[in-house]
């Protein structure tokens, strides 16, 4: 008898990566190719959807192959959020697809955001976040006035993920976290905000639960009659795939960017928190920086190294010793300080110093973020994780992993799959297929701790004393690159 198998896309910044599980967690086949985003001009990032579409239909060609009609149970794909396709009726995208990194809509962000008192904020999205230049208001308003042939004839603001399951199944879905900046606590859209821009209501797509079934993949196309849930966005994926789901937990995601989490029902409004409203029986608290592995491969292109290569140097840097401060807002920052001008910087730096101990202060200034992030999630859930749960192709490096671990002054528990985008999309998909008997039934089966790291007392105090001066760094050069940036 041939055993069921489930398959999960995870649709990221950089690359598709797929993979088709058994039951038990196992990897029988993966998939993982990259494409290209645009740049430009600084502020602009840019991708082609159809990019997305020609991945996904490989990777459900390649992943599909071998089985047999109806072992195929049900596909499950996430996405990078906070990114928007503009799309015609009849499903063709009438612009590039403009990324989360995109920071053109910063202008009318800001207008946005200052018709929208504090408190409503805090009603809506239990913390006082801002309407910046990624929210998909500002994108509808920015096309509205700066496209108006576009903005006619779109019919659909789309994330990846749901512009993919229309392509895939002819039906239009959205999930309630994906479309977090638009939904208040009841998981339904809010009137008084999508009517600030003209006709934005009507293009946004209708919401259903991550697990309910939007459609099945179309005949024609890899994997025909295969159903697919509405599943959810990246950070919420890697939560179901990296195993926090109890209140208390801590979740640490490393891919493009950092998205750390605290699973808590209380809420005490904190700038720069996102307090996702309760969803699955699951209030998080999350905190996604700019850049994570960007500053990685940004160094590591600048360096003429690859990251695999950084990591050896890195490994044999005395740590005791200060190396530079690194800031590394690449192209602005968010949580907690949602601040689009803010950018990167080394600072300290002697004659001694060379790609090991740049290396480094990558590391650290990446790690330094996430206590950013973590001391403001902290104070929003009322939690202190005793461990955090950790995933993502950037904590594949193990010098790293113990840099964030001694930063952080906890534990990180390594989770074996660290595509657990890809796993929590398969999660959601058994759970959705009803193969399992809950999301957290699916999860419990399919995830496994690989490796755990233990902070180092003996670092605690010089990084106690780094962080301070990251702090620091960035205040003193607040000013300076917001000037420097809006010339």
């Amino acid at each position: 008898m041939n055993s069921p198998a489930l398959i999960g896309i995870d649709v990221g910044t950089t690359a598709v990566k797929a993979a088709r599980f058994g039951l038990g967690g196992d990897v029988e086949r993966s998939y993982g190719s990259r494409y290209p985003t645009m740049r430009r001009a600084p502020d602009i990032v840019e991708q082609n959807a159809g990019d997305w579409m020609g991945h996904v239909q490989a990777a459900l060609q390649e992943l599909s192959e071998g089985l047999v009609a109806g072992q195929l149970q049900a596909v499950g794909i996430c996405s990078h959020v906070n990114s928007h396709v503009f799309v015609a009726a009849n499903g063709a995208p009438l612009m590039p697809a403009i990324i989360w990194q995109d920071g053109r809509c910063a202008d009318v962000a800001a207008e946005l955001d200052a018709k929208v008192d504090e408190a409503d904020k805090i009603a809506w999205w239990g913390a006082p976040l801002p309407i910046d230049s990624s929210h998909v208001l500002a994108r509808m308003e920015w096309v509205r006035r700066n496209h108006p042939d576009v903005w006619h004839k779109t019919r659909w603001v789309m994330a990846p993920k749901d512009y993919l399951i229309m392509q895939l199944t002819g039906e239009v879905v959205a999930d309630a976290m994906a479309s977090f900046g638009v939904v208040d606590q009841n998981l339904q859209y809010i009137d008084s905000l999508t009517g600030l821009v003209e006709g934005a209501a009507e293009r946004l797509a209708p919401i259903r639960p991550f697990t309910a079934i939007a459609g099945r993949i179309k005949p024609g196309l890899p994997a025909a009659g295969a159903p697919v849930v509405v599943a959810t966005m990246d950070a919420w994926s890697g939560l179901f795939g990296s195993g926090a789901l109890e209140e208390g937990d801590g979740l640490y995601l490393s891919g493009t960017s950092e998205v750390l989490g605290i699973i808590s029902n209380q809420k005490y409004p904190e700038r720069g928190v996102i307090a996702f409203p309760p969803c699955e029986g699951i209030t998080l608290h999350a905190g996604p920086t700019q850049a994570g592995g960007a500053s990685m491969a940004w160094l590591a292109a600048l360096l003429g190294r690859s990251p695999a290569e950084l990591s050896t140097l890195a490994a044999g840097v005395d740590r005791q010793r200060m190396t530079p401060i690194f800031l590394p807002h690449l192209q602005g920052e968010r949580a907690p300080i949602w601040n689009i001008h803010a950018r990167a910087s080394f600072s300290g730096i002697d004659a001694s110093m060379g790609p090991a101990e740049f290396a480094v202060a990558m590391m650290e200034g990446v790690a330094f973020s996430a206590r950013m992030a973590i001391e403001s999630l902290e104070r929003s859930s009322g939690r202190v994780p005793s461990c955090l749960l950790a995933a993502g192709g950037g904590m594949g490096s193990d010098v790293w992993c113990q840099i964030r671990a001694d930063i952080l002054n906890r534990p990180i528990h390594r989770r074996k799959n660290l595509d657990a985008g890809v796993l929590g999309a398969a999660v959601l998909a058994g759970a959705g297929a009803h193969l399992f008997h809950s999301v957290a039934d699916a999860a419990s089966q399919l995830v496994v701790t690989e490796r755990v790291f233990e902070p180092d007392p003996l670092l605690t105090e010089r990084y106690s004393y780094g962080y301070r001066k990251y702090k620091e760094l960035y205040q003193q050069l607040e000013a300076f690159n917001s000037d420097l940036v809006s010339r």
